[in-house]
This record gives C-alpha cells, sequence and structure tokens, in this order.
C-alpha cells in the first residue's frame, strides 16, 4: 500500500509518500509560500533532488505539483496517481468529538470545522489540505489523524480547569493537549526497544523542539499532558511563554496600553527562550551563545531544563512512579547537553543517564545499566503513525 501524508499549513504543504507495511520513505517534499509566489522542495528516494521557485496560487495547485512530480519521468517514484491508495491528513485540533484516528466525510469535515475556534490558526488551513486533495484526488480514501485524540484518555481531574463549568460546557474551555501522534508514536517504540510490553510501562514522553510539551503515559494510555487549551499552556519554547500567572496578561495590557492580542502576540511570538535570551528561539543558538559566556542565553537553558524536569516529577507523581523518561523532537533528539541537564537532579525517581550513551543523536537507550528507570532517545514519525493509521482504516482494522 502507498499512502500520501499531507500536513497543509496555512500557505505550506509537507507531504511524504510512504509504504506503511515496510515503512518504506518514497518521496517527502514541501510547498512554500502557496498562495504568495510558491517554492517546492521535492527529495525522492535515491533519486536527485528538485528544488525550485513555482507558482502555486493555491493548494489545489501545490498538491497537483506535487502529483506530477510524484509521477516525473526523472523525480517520479510511482508511474501513475492511481499507485497512491489513500491519502493522511494531520489534524491539528479534533476538540471531543475524535478520540482516534477517522475516515473522512462530510460529517468529519463539519466536525473539524466545529473546532476552528479552539485552533483558528491550524484547522482551516487542515480543511483546505482536505478540500485540496478531494479536488484532485477524487474518491480517494481519506483519514483525519488528530494531534489532540491521543490525550481524550486524560480524565477530567486533568483537562479541567478551575473556571466556572458553564464555560467548559458552553465554550468547551479544557485541556486538550497537543503533539499526541509522536506521543503515541516515541512511547511504542520506547516500549519496543526495552522489549517490555507498553500495557505496563510508566513514561514520561518529552517531545522538545520549538514546540515543546511532556505527557505522562500509563500503561499506554495519555493521562496527563502539559499543553492546555491551546499550545502555549506548558513548557516554555521557542517564542512561546508557557504557563504564567494569567493576572500577567490583564497588568502588562494596563500598564503598557497593549489590547489583548498584542499581548497574544507577545507570549506567542515574542518570549520564550526568544523572549528571555534576546539571541534565538533556536536552541542551536543559546547553547553556542551561552558557551561564548552570554548569561541571558545561558539562563533561558536553565529555565527551560528546570521547567522540563519539573514535568517529569509532576508526570511521575501522576503515573505512582515512573519506568521511563522519553526525550524526541528537535532538541530532545538532537541535544546531549540539555538531556543532560534535565536528568541530573532526578536520580530519586531511579533515572540515571550513562553520559558515554547520551552523546548521541540516533535512537537509543542512554540510560546507565544499573539504572532503574530508562531514559530513551527516539526521533519522532508523525507522518509513520499517520500513514500506519490511515492504512489500518482504510483496510477494515480498528486503530
Amino acid at each position: 500500500m502507498k499512502v500520501l501524508v499531507i500536513n497543509a499549513g496555512s500557505s505550506s504543504l509537507k507531504y511524504q509518500l510512504m509504504d506503511p507495511d515496510t515503512r518504506e520513505v518514497l518521496a517527502k517534499g514541501l510547498c512554500e509560500r502557496i498562495g504568495i509566489d510558491g517554492h517546492l522542495k521535492h527529495t525522492p528516494t535515491g533519486k536527485d533532488v528538485f528544488d525550485a521557485d513555482v507558482d502555486l496560487p493555491d493548494h489545489d495547485e501545490a498538491i497537483q505539483q506535487v502529483l506530477a512530480l510524484l509521477t516525473h519521468n526523472h523525480y517520479g517514484v510511482i508511474k501513475d496517481i492511481n499507485e497512491i491508495d489513500a491519502v493522511g491528513h494531520r489534524v491539528v485540533h479534533g476538540g471531543e468529538d475524535f478520540t482516534h484516528s477517522v475516515i473522512i466525510d462530510r460529517k468529519v469535515i463539519k466536525g473539524i470545522e466545529s473546532c476552528i475556534p479552539l485552533a483558528p490558526l491550524h484547522n482551516p488551513a487542515n480543511i483546505t489540505g482536505i478540500k485540496a486533495c478531494e479536488d484532485v484526488l477524487p474518491g480517494k480514501p481519506m483519514v483525519a489523524v488528530f494531534d489532540t485524540a491521543f490525550h481524550q484518555t486524560i480524565p477530567p481531574k486533568g483537562f479541567m480547569y478551575a473556571l466556572p463549568y458553564r464555560y467548559y460546557t458552553e465554550n468547551k474551555v479544557r485541556r486538550y493537549g497537543f503533539h499526541g501522534t509522536s506521543h503515541n508514536y516515541v512511547s511504542q517504540r520506547a516500549a519496543a526497544m526495552c522489549g517490555r510490553p507498553l500495557e505496563e510501562l510508566r513514561l514520561v514522553s518529552c517531545h522538545l523542539g520549538n514546540g515543546a510539551s511532556t505527557c505522562a503515559i500509563k500503561f499506554g494510555k495519555s493521562i496527563d499532558t502539559s499543553m492546555g487549551l491551546t499550545p502555549t499552556d506548558g513548557l516554555p519554547m521557542g517564542t512561546r511563554s508557557g504557563a504564567i500567572d494569567p493576572s500577567i496578561i490583564e497588568y502588562i495590557a494596563r500598564v503598557r496600553g497593549y489590547s489583548p492580542e498584542r499581548v497574544e502576540n507577545i507570549l506567542n511570538k515574542e518570549s520564550g527562550m526568544l523572549g528571555l535570551s534576546g539571541v534565538s528561539s533556536d536552541f542551536r543558538d543559546l547553547e553556542k551563545a551561552a558557551a561564548e559566556g552570554n548569561e541571558r542565553a545561558q539562563l533561558a537553558i536553565d529555565i527551560f531544563c528546570y521547567k522540563v524536569t519539573k514535568r517529569i516529577g509532576s508526570g511521575a507523581a501522576s503515573m505512582g512512579g515512573i519506568d521511563g523518561v522519553i526525550f524526541t523532537a528537535g532538541v530532545g533528539e538532537n541535544s546531549p547537553m540539555i538531556r543532560a541537564r534535565i536528568m541530573e537532579d532526578l536520580g530519586f525517581l531511579g533515572l540515571y543517564m550513562d553520559p558515554v550513551k547520551n552523546n548521541t543523536r540516533e535512537e537509543a537507550i542512554v540510560s546507565r545499566d544499573d539504572s532503574p528507570g530508562y531514559i530513551f532517545v527516539v526521533p519522532t514519525n508523525e507522518e509513520l503513525m499517520i500513514a500506519l493509521d490511515t492504512a489500518k482504516l482504510v483496510r477494515g482494522e480498528s486503530v
């Protein structure tokens, strides 16, 4: 089976064509600046890369260009678009309606549309990608895989806010969590790596990148996560503040004379590592600056590591213990220093890192041999999870 995985943004479209049975990636690429001018980078496995400006007035044309490259004599990996058996779409927000991946129909699209107030920047773009594929690949089965679905097992004590209850019943205000597809994938890989059933493991997954979240996974189920109603909650990130005293918002608006929209922009685009350091939102830049003596860059790193350490501890408390910690995503996979800093005070939980094993950017168990708990490095693969769910549903299997 060949599955085309689509991750559509407002002006971008990432894609991969893969075989979920063999887990082989046949081609991947990125369409950028859709509706502006257009650029497309297409990387077929074992062939030359196509990387050029292409007129991309809308997502329909982007999909057309992707299909043309996938079937191209030189850059292509299939002879005909009919070789594509199904399309899997990443959808950011499924609210409470979607607890697992689903085959897309009119009802599902309406459900995704109903979640637009909860994800106004993401869900409209996801719907655009779905409709573009409907136009270009009519009749092709499609599946929606939701970032929020994995967290629908969180109990009310974990997802409710201490606000008047009507804001939950009338406005859907609750903790939803994100990065669910990633947390789901890496927890399954961690169980396979240590040779134990996922159903008997208590894991804290740390998806650490420009966006960052932790997830307490007890016996294969998400029972708590750091992101909330929106991805702004939880850990400090590249440009997001993470959890703060909510009255700070009113205070800044009042003393600075800012509108709520201006404060929201500050919290999402000017805060986090960028706001603290004044250097960059990229941890590679922060590590370099800190090594050169930049105190604010070092402070940003210190705060980030401290907050992740605390989240691991609270995750262990929520599960009544812990068997392992997983590091994934750009920072989690690629920064041995950040991983070591986060773990250095968690020996009381039976988690001891091996500094030699930790010097890796590959999938590995990096805890000491005598460590009661595991420490994993697992490169995330959300596209594979989307392809696997798509294949199962198209074949009539459950996910």
